[in-house]
C-alpha cells in the first residue's frame, strides 16, 4: 500500500469537542494530513485551533454549542456542509465526565453524560451518515470510546455506560453503512493527560496506581491518538469496520 493512503487531501472533516485536548490534538492530525477541518467545543472562543490548522494551509471554521442540545448536532453537520461543500469525515470526540459513588450518584449528571457521551453521537452520526448518503461518496466516522468501554471504573457509571454504549453503536452502525461505503469505527483511549484526568492525576495514591498498571509506565498525551486517528479516517482503513482500537499503552492487556 502507498502512503499515500494515509492522505487526506481534499476531504473535509467534522470533529466535535476539539477546542483543546485530544479533540484538538485529532483536529491538527487530519490537517497535516490534507483535511479541511470544521471545530466545535461549547465555549463561544475558539481559542488557538483554527488558527493553527490555517497555519498548516488547511481551511478550518469553528462552531460552537452544546450536544446535549438536539439542534446543535443538526446545525453542526449543516453548516460543516455549508463552509465546506461536504461532509467527509466525522469524528465524535466530544464528552464529559462526572465523578460520584453510584449510590449517590445524581440523576442530573446521569442525564448530562449520557446525552452528550452516548445520545449525541447517535444523532450526529446518523445525520453524517445521512449526509454522506446524499454526496454518495465514501465517508469515515470514528467515535472516541474509552478502556471504560470495557471496564466498570471507579465513580464513573454513567461514563462507563455511555462508553460502553459507543462500542455497540459503532458496532451496530457498521453493520449497517459498511456496504454503503461508510467505515465506523472507534479508539479506545487510555488513560490521558487531558481535563477530563485532572482528579486522577492529581491524586497521587491512585495517580500512582494507575501507572504501576500502564506497561508503558507514563499517563498518554493527546497527540499518541494522532496515528489512530489518521488511520481510521483515510483510504488506508477501507476494509476495516466495526473496529475498537486502543491506543492504551497495553492497558488493556495487562
Amino acid at each position: 500500500m502507498s502512503l499515500s493512503a494515509f492522505q487526506l487531501n481534499g476531504r473535509n472533516a467534522l470533529i466535535t469537542g476539539s477546542r483543546r485536548g485530544l479533540g484538538a490534538a485529532i483536529a491538527l492530525a487530519l490537517a497535516e494530513a490534507g483535511a479541511n477541518v470544521a471545530c466545535h467545543g461549547r465555549d463561544s472562543d475558539p481559542g488557538t485551533i483554527c488558527a493553527d490548522i490555517q497555519a498548516l494551509g488547511r481551511r478550518s471554521a469553528y462552531f460552537p454549542g452544546d450536544l446535549a442540545e438536539a439542534h446543535v448536532c443538526s446545525a453542526l453537520i449543516e453548516k460543516t456542509v455549508t463552509e465546506f461543500g461536504s461532509l467527509d469525515i466525522l469524528v465524535n470526540n466530544a464528552g464529559i465526565i462526572r465523578r460520584a459513588p453510584a449510590a449517590e450518584y445524581s440523576s442530573e449528571d446521569w442525564d448530562q453524560v449520557i446525552s452528550i457521551d452516548l445520545t449525541a453521537v447517535f444523532r450526529l452520526a446518523q445525520l453524517a451518515a445521512r449526509q454522506m448518503f446524499k454526496q454518495a461518496t465514501p465517508g469515515k466516522i470514528v467515535n472516541i470510546a474509552s478502556v471504560l468501554s470495557f471496564q466498570g471504573g471507579i465513580l464513573v457509571p454513567a461514563y462507563a455506560a455511555a462508553k460502553g454504549g459507543v462500542v455497540q453503536l459503532t458496532r451496530a452502525f457498521a453493520n449497517e453503512w459498511a456496504a454503503k461505503g461508510i467505515n465506523v469505527n472507534a479508539i479506545a483511549p487510555g488513560y490521558m493527560a487531558t481535563d477530563n484526568t485532572a482528579a486522577l492525576r492529581d491524586d497521587q495514591l491512585r495517580s500512582r496506581q494507575i501507572l504501576e498498571r500502564i506497561p508503558a509506565g507514563r499517563w498518554g498525551e493527546p497527540g499518541d491518538l494522532a496515528g489512530a486517528a489518521v488511520f481510521l479516517c483515510s483510504r488506508a482503513s477501507d476494509y476495516v469496520h466495526g473496529h475498537v482500537l486502543a491506543v492504551d499503552g497495553g492497558w488493556l492487556s495487562r
